[in-house]
C-alpha cells in the first residue's frame, strides 16, 4: 500500500510540474498577446488618424503637455477679478472709427499694358434749347481685365546671296559671293522654334500639364502635332543643349561641402535591367544651402535606390549631407551625414499618447531656437546652438535613454529611431551651415511628386532622365528668381549657335545665378 501511495504522489507531482509549466507558457503568451493587441490597437489608431484626421505637422500640445481650450490668448482670462468697489467705477472713453478699405484680392500688375475706352454720350445737343453741349469733366467708371489670347505664327528665315558684278566681269579674277546664315534651331528640320519649346517644356514642368493635354491647345492655336512628338522634342533638346547645363550646374554643386538629399519613387515602363514596369524606379533630389551661394537644386532619374546611385551622382564630394533615416545614406568616403529632427517628430507625433507628447516638445523647443537663430550667420548660429540648443539635446537623449520604452509599441519605435541617429542628429550643432532638418529637400522634391500625379510615368529611361534635367532648371532658376519660360527660351535660341562642347566655360554665362540670365530672364 505504501508503494502505491508513493507511486501516486510522484505521478501528482508530475502532474502538477506539467501544469505549473502549462499556465506559466500560457501567462507568457497571453502577454506577448497583450503587447501585440497593444500594438494593433496604435496602429489602428494612427491609420484611422491618417484617413480621417488632420494632416497638419503643427503642435498642439503646450510646453507643460497639456492642450489649449482656446486657439488664442484672451487677457478677458488672464485679467484679476474685480471687487465691488472696482465694479462701480466710471470710465469714460470716445472711440474713433478708423474706416478700411476693403482690399481686393485681385489685382493688375503696373507694367500691364492699358487701354482706354471713351464713352460719349449719343446725342450732346442740350434737350432744352437745342445747343451744343461743352464736355465738364470724365471719371474713370471702372476697370476690367481683358485676356488676348495666344497666337501661332510662321516664322519664314529666307537666306539672301549676293555676288560682285564687277569681279563676275573679270576672268581673271575668282567669283566673289556672300550669302546670309540663318540661326540653327534646337532642332534641325523641326517646326519647333524657340518659344515653342520652351513653352511645352513651361506647361509640363511648372504648370504640370502633361503632354497629352497639351496637344489639343496647339492644334487649337493652329499647330497640328501629337503628343509623341512633343515627347521626342522634350527629350531631344533636354539631351543635346540643357543636359550640358545641368551638368555644368552638377560640377558646381560639387564643390560644395553641405548638401540636402532626398528621393521618392517614379515609374518608367521600358526598364533596360528586364524588371516590370510597375517596379519602382526613383528621382532623388540634391539641393545646396543658402550660405554656399546661388541655391541649385538637381534631380537626378534612377531604377533603384542603392547606396550606388548616390556614390556615383556624389562623386567627388566632401562634406556633410542631411538626409533621412534612410540605410542608403552612409558609408560614402569624406562624407559626414546629419539626420532630420523634423523625422524624429513626426515618430514621436505618431506616439498620440503623454510621452509622445514629451518627445514632441522637446522637438518644439529645438525649433523655437532655430526660428530665432533663422537669420544669423553661420558662425553665429553654431554659437547659440552650443549655448542654448546642446542642452535640449541632451536633455532629450538621456530621458529617451532612460526611459522604459521596450515592445513594439509606437513609443517604442520613436524611441529606437532616435537613439540609433543619435550622432547624425548631433551634427546640427556643430556647424551653422547645417540646416536642424532635410525640409529643404522634401519641399524641392514636391514638384517631382506633383507632376508624377498628373503625368503619371515616364515610358523610358531617356524620357525620365529628361523629367530630371527639366525640373532641375526649373527649380534652380525659380530658387533664383529667373522667369523659367524667358530661361529656356533663351537657352534654346542662344545655344545652339555657340561652341559650348569645345568651350564650356561659356556656359557659366546662362547659369541662372549668372548676371547675364539676371539681368535678361528675371521675373518682373
Amino acid at each position: 500500500m505504501s508503494d502505491v501511495s508513493s507511486k501516486n504522489e510522484k505521478q501528482m507531482e508530475k502532474l502538477i510540474q506539467v501544469l505549473e509549466e502549462q499556465l506559466a507558457h500560457s501567462n507568457q503568451q497571453n502577454q506577448e498577446l497583450s503587447k501585440q493587441i497593444e500594438s494593433l490597437t496604435q496602429q489602428v489608431q494612427h491609420l484611422t488618424k491618417m484617413l480621417f484626421g488632420s494632416k497638419t505637422e503643427k503642435s498642439k500640445y503646450q510646453p507643460d503637455g497639456q492642450g489649449s481650450l482656446f486657439d488664442d490668448d484672451d487677457s478677458s482670462f488672464t485679467d484679476p477679478e474685480h471687487t465691488e468697489e472696482q465694479s462701480q467705477q466710471t470710465i469714460s472713453y470716445t472711440v474713433v472709427r478708423k474706416l478700411s478699405k476693403k482690399k481686393r484680392n485681385d489685382s493688375l500688375r503696373d507694367d500691364v499694358a492699358v487701354e482706354v475706352i471713351h464713352h460719349h454720350p449719343e446725342n450732346t445737343l442740350c434737350d432744352c434749347c437745342q445747343h451744343q453741349m461743352a464736355e465738364i469733366g470724365s471719371k474713370v467708371a471702372r476697370e476690367e481685365a481683358k485676356f488676348i489670347p495666344a497666337s501661332m505664327m510662321k516664322v519664314q528665315h529666307v537666306e539672301h546671296a549676293y555676288e560682285c558684278r564687277e569681279c563676275k566681269r573679270d576672268v581673271s579674277q575668282p567669283a566673289q559671293m556672300k550669302r546670309g546664315k540663318a540661326p540653327h534651331l534646337a532642332i534641325q528640320r523641326s517646326l519647333a522654334g524657340p518659344s515653342v519649346l520652351a513653352k511645352v517644356i513651361y506647361d509640363k514642368f511648372v504648370q504640370y500639364l502633361p503632354l497629352y493635354r497639351q496637344v489639343k491647345e496647339w492644334i487649337r492655336h493652329g499647330l497640328d502635332t501629337n503628343d509623341k512628338n512633343l515627347s521626342n522634342w522634350v527629350i531631344r533638346v533636354a539631351e543635346d543643349w540643357l543636359s550640358p547645363v545641368y551638368d555644368r550646374m552638377k560640377e558646381w554643386m560639387m564643390i560644395k561641402n553641405v548638401l540636402h538629399v532626398d528621393e521618392t519613387y517614379a515609374q518608367i515602363i521600358l526598364r533596360s535591367d528586364g524588371k516590370s514596369g510597375q517596379t519602382n524606379a526613383y528621382n532623388w533630389v540634391y539641393r545646396t544651402v543658402p550660405s554656399q551661394g546661388p541655391i541649385i537644386t538637381l534631380f537626378q532619374s534612377s531604377l533603384s535606390r542603392a547606396r550606388s546611385v548616390l556614390d556615383t551622382f556624389t562623386q567627388g564630394f566632401k562634406g556633410t549631407m542631411v538626409c533621412d533615416g534612410y540605410s542608403a545614406y552612409g558609408n560614402l568616403p569624406n562624407v559626414t551625414f546629419a539626420n532630420c529632427w523634423a523625422h524624429v517628430r513626426r515618430y514621436w507625433l505618431k506616439a498620440d499618447s503623454k510621452n509622445g507628447r514629451i518627445g514632441v516638445n522637446y522637438c518644439d523647443q529645438l525649433y523655437r531656437l532655430e526660428r530665432k537663430f533663422k537669420h544669423l550667420s553661420p558662425s553665429k548660429r553654431r554659437k547659440m546652438r552650443k549655448k542654448y540648443s546642446k542642452k535640449i539635446v541632451d536633455e532629450f537623449f538621456q530621458w529617451v535613454d532612460t526611459s522604459p520604452f521596450f515592445g513594439k509599441s509606437a513609443l517604442a519605435k520613436a524611441a529606437e529611431y532616435t537613439l540609433k541617429r543619435a550622432d547624425g542628429l548631433r551634427i546640427f550643432l556643430c556647424d551653422g551651415r547645417i540646416e536642424i532638418d532635410n525640409n529643404p529637400a522634401e519641399n524641392a522634391i514636391r514638384p517631382n511628386v506633383l507632376g508624377r500625379k498628373n503625368w503619371i510615368h515616364s515610358v523610358s529611361e531617356a524620357g525620365a532622365r529628361a523629367n530630371a534635367i527639366c525640373l532641375s532648371l526649373a527649380e534652380t532658376a525659380k530658387s533664383n528668381g529667373i522667369d523659367f519660360y524667358e530661361y529656356i527660351k533663351k537657352l534654346l535660341t542662344d545655344l545652339p549657335n555657340l561652341d559650348i562642347h569645345q568651350n564650356p566655360e561659356i556656359l557659366d554665362r546662362y547659369l541662372p545665378w549668372s548676371k547675364m540670365i539676371q539681368t535678361t530672364c528675371s521675373k518682373p
